[in-house]
C-alpha cells in the first residue's frame, strides 16, 4: 500500500496540538485549567439571530441542498453591508460569494488560484490557514516579517523585489491574527499600487473589523479606489455576532477571483444551510447593538488581562483590535522558547495560552492570550501566573 501523501507531507506538526493534547491531560486528572488558547468565542449568538434559524428551519422547504455561492437575498444583504459600513459598492453577482466560515472561502481558493511553483506573500506570523492552505495547494510561501521596530511595508517591497518568479498572490489580515497589528487605509493605497505595479492578486481577511477598541477604524482594502481590479477581502460572522460554530461568511470584491472560488466551490459543496444564511441576514440586517455589546466585552477583558499583566510585570500593550493580546514572552524566560515557556504557564500557573512558535518562527518570542474567560477567570489566571513568577524569585 502506498502511504506517501505528497500534500500532508508538506505540512509540519501541528505545534497548538502538543498544548492541546497536555490541557487535556491536566483536565483529565481534575486541574482546573483557564484557557485562552483557542479564539473560540464562549458567548451565545445574539436571540434575535437564533430565533430567525429557528424559524427558517421549521419550514418544510428549507432543508434541500443549497446554493454553493449562497443565497441570493444573502449576497445583496452583504452588498448592501459593505456599502453601508464603506461606501463600496458591489454586484451582488459577481462579486459576492457566501463562504462556509472565513477558513472554508481562502483554502478553496488556494485551490482555485495556485499550482506547485507559483509563490505566495503571508506574514510571518500568521494565522495558519493563511501560509498552509497555500502550502497544501502547492504554492511556495515567501514569509514577510511582522514584526515590532521593523517597517512591514518596505519588508513587503523587499521581498517583492527579491522574489523570481514575481509571487502571485499576496495575503494580509488587519486587524491580525496572532499579532493584533492594525493599519490604516494609506497602507492599504501603498498595496494597491505595488500589487497594480507587479500583477499580483491580493486576499484580505477581515474577520475582526468589528473587535476594535479606543476609536480606532478597521478599513476595507475595498475602500481603495481601483483595489476590485486585484483584490477580494473575507470576513467572517464568527466573532461580530458570536457564531462560530454555524460557519458562515462571505468574500468579496475582484469577480475573476470571484468566479474562481464560486467554479471550485460548485464542485466541493452545496453551500451553508438555508436557514443559517437566512439568520445571517438577519444577523447582518438586524439591529447592530449586540455588536456593540461584544466589542464591549473584548474591551473589559482586554483591560484586566493587559492591566493584571503589566502589574505582575510582564509588560504588555493593549491591543487596538482583535479578541487577542499577543504577549512579548517576559525576558526571564525567553530563552525557553514560546512552545516551552506556553507548557510552564500550563504546568505551574493552570493557563493555556497559544505559543508563539505556531503562528510561524518570527513569534517564537512571544505567546497568544484570545480573550475567552471572563474576568472573573482572568484575576484567576493572574494569580496563577504571579505565583510561577514568585516560584522562580522574581517580583
Amino acid at each position: 500500500m502506498n502511504e506517501e501523501f505528497p500534500r500532508i507531507k508538506r505540512l509540519p506538526p501541528y505545534v497548538f496540538n502538543i498544548v492541546n493534547e497536555l490541557k487535556t491531560q491536566a483536565r483529565a486528572r481534575g486541574e482546573d485549567i483557564i484557557d485562552f488558547g483557542m479564539g473560540n468565542p464562549d458567548q451565545p449568538t445574539p436571540k434575535h439571530i437564533v430565533d430567525k434559524l429557528v424559524e427558517v428551519a421549521q419550514r418544510k422547504d428549507t432543508h434541500r441542498y443549497s446554493a454553493s455561492k449562497g443565497i441570493p437575498r444573502l449576497r445583496r444583504a452583504i452588498s448592501d453591508w459593505y456599502a453601508r459600513r464603506y461606501d463600496v459598492s458591489l454586484d451582488p453577482e459577481t462579486e459576492a460569494i457566501v463562504t462556509i466560515g472565513s477558513k472554508e472561502g481562502l483554502a478553496h481558493l488556494a485551490l482555485a488560484t495556485v499550482e506547485t511553483g507559483d509563490s505566495v506573500l503571508v506574514p510571518n506570523p500568521a494565522y495558519p490557514i493563511h501560509p498552509y492552505g497555500f502550502v497544501i495547494a502547492g504554492a511556495d510561501i515567501r514569509h514577510v516579517p511582522l514584526v515590532p521596530g521593523i517597517d512591514f511595508f518596505e519588508e513587503l517591497v523587499k521581498t517583492i523585489n527579491n522574489s523570481w518568479p514575481t509571487p502571485k498572490i499576496l495575503l494580509l489580515n488587519f486587524p491580525g491574527n496572532p499579532t493584533t497589528q492594525c493599519v490604516d487605509l494609506s497602507f492599504f493605497e501603498q498595496v494597491v499600487e505595488i500589487a497594480k505595479k507587479n500583477n499580483i492578486w491580493v486576499i484580505h481577511d477581515l474577520a475582526y473589523a468589528d473587535i476594535v477598541f479606543d476609536g480606532y477604524v478597521a478599513p476595507s482594502i475595498l475602500q481603495v479606489p481601483g483595489a476590485k481590479e486585484i483584490a477580494v477581502e473575507s470576513f467572517s460572522l464568527s466573532k461580530s455576532y458570536n457564531m462560530p460554530g454555524w460557519r458562515l461568511g462571505f468574500m468579496c470584491g475582484n469577480p475573476t477571483l470571484i468566479a474562481a472560488l464560486t467554479r471550485i466551490k460548485s464542485y466541493l459543496d452545496y453551500g451553508t444551510f438555508t436557514p443559517i444564511q437566512v439568520a445571517g441576514i438577519a444577523a447582518l440586517e438586524g439591529p447592530q447593538d449586540c455588536v456593540q455589546e461584544i466589542r464591549d466585552m473584548y474591551y473589559q477583558r482586554r483591560n484586566v488581562l493587559c492591566d493584571g499583566l503589566n502589574a505582575l510585570g510582564w509588560a504588555v500593550e493593549k491591543p487596538k483590535a482583535t479578541m487577542f493580546v499577543w504577549a512579548e514572552i517576559p525576558e526571564q524566560y525567553k530563552a525557553m522558547g514560546s512552545l516551552e515557556f506556553s507548557k510552564k504557564l500550563l504546568a505551574e500557573a493552570k493557563v493555556a495560552v497559544s505559543p508563539g512558535i505556531g503562528f510561524g518562527n518570527y513569534g517564537d518570542s512571544h505567546v497568544r492570550f484570545a480573550l475567552i474567560e471572563n474576568p472573573h477567570r482572568t484575576h484567576q489566571a493572574l494569580r496563577g501566573i504571579r505565583d510561577m513568577f514568585k516560584n522562580k524569585g522574581e517580583n
